[in-house]
């Protein structure tokens, strides 16, 4: 039986080693044998190790089933790629601790606070996975409360808010006229979501079998809202004479499909912008642009136009707040209330549309 390089064991080791293997045998003992069991434990032992890109990999596919946002699945996959896992990949996910965590986040955690907040929620997750599959044991290095918290500054304290760029409330109107004249269905769609202050996603994925014309209502299912609940809109007479005027195209049950009759691109409605606002820089050399950032508007900015409209009108918090689809107050708050208001929010939204359409 060999004892291993005479390089790395002195003559004084040696005798030693083979005195303790002799007793062994003596005692009935086999030390090959002994040697061979180690040697099997070891290998049993790395095969219950992963690093933490394996991790990633085994944890992805079950994320992304319960995301149904395309881009949100893109977001999770991209963070992890591009800012764990060349820091952690090559990590065993049971030999991460805090400080591997803090040389993910601290580069970016001033920055780029956003994206750093979710990432490490997201390598929390990553690691709370590996925990429960039996890869790694104790507390999660990337948890904020008591670990990460005592370390990297509150979010709030370095975090920089950006909005959406949104059309002023003083440009609305003269916006909206170069938005009638404005051709195809992106531009369609796009009034349907400033009539309506709808999402992108919620408008372009918008079906005829949701839409209650008796009833003036435009009824989103649970599975297309961001909230993950029934969203019942009332249509205004300028909403309704917009579906009414739209064509029933054959084979596809889309308000606004494309070409290929499937739902459209997010990168429609964002084109109609980029248009209408070029169009307006050649005739005024500014365009269509946030008050505040002086960045040229986008769709989702015009639910806050829609929102600074309602506040300055008087619209109640949280009658807006239900115009928007936004969750309003605490769980139990909401389990009580059993209303979604929605023939006071008629009302809102047919002024809404008033507001649009002033001086046309």
């Amino acid at each position: 039986m060999g004892l291993g390089a005479y390089d790395l064991m002195s003559l004084a080791d040696a005798r030693q080693t083979v005195a303790d293997l002799r007793k062994k045998v003596r005692q009935g003992m086999d030390p090959r044998e002994e040697r061979d069991r180690a040697r099997r434990q070891a290998v049993s032992d790395r095969a219950k190790k992963i690093t933490f890109s394996e991790a990633v990999a085994r944890f992805l596919p079950k994320k992304m089933a319960e995301l149904s946002n395309a881009k949100h699945k893109q977001q999770w996959e991209n963070t992890l790629s591009t800012y764990a896992e060349p820091v952690l990949g090559s990590l065993w996910v049971d030999e991460i601790d805090v400080q591997d965590v803090l040389a993910v986040l601290e580069p970016i955690w001033v920055e780029k606070n956003e994206t750093a907040t979710r990432l490490r929620s997201r390598v929390e997750s990553v690691l709370d996975w590996a925990t429960v599959a039996g890869f790694r044991q104790g507390e999660n290095p990337a948890a904020w409360k008591g670990r990460l918290s005592a370390l990297l500054p509150k979010p709030s304290a370095v975090s920089k808010v950006t909005h959406q760029p949104a059309i002023s409330l003083q440009d609305l109107p003269r916006w909206w006229q170069a938005l009638m004249h404005a051709e195809g269905q992106g531009a369609l769609a796009l009034r349907l979501l400033v009539l309506c202050a709808a999402r992108s996603g919620e408008v372009r994925g918008a079906r005829w079998s949701e839409i209650d014309l008796s009833q003036k209502l435009w009824i989103v299912p649970a599975e297309r809202m961001k909230a993950k609940r029934e969203h019942r809109v009332p249509l205004s007479d300028q909403a309704m004479e917009l579906i009414e005027s739209l064509p029933h195209f054959a084979g596809s049950d889309l308000l606004f499909p494309n070409t290929k009759g499937t739902t459209m691109s997010d990168m429609t409605l964002s084109a109609v912008m980029r248009r209408l606002h070029a169009a307006q820089v050649t005739r005024d050399g500014i365009g269509w642009v946030d008050p505040g950032s002086l960045k040229p508007a986008v769709p989702h900015g015009l639910r806050s136009t829609f929102r600074s409209w309602a506040a300055e009108t008087g619209v109640s918090y949280d009658l807006a707040e239900i115009c928007l689809a936004h969750e309003v107050g605490n769980a139990v708050a909401r389990a009580y209330k059993r209303t979604d208001m929605v023939e006071r929010r008629r009302d809102v939204m047919d002024q809404w549309a008033r507001r649009c359409s002033e001086g046309l």
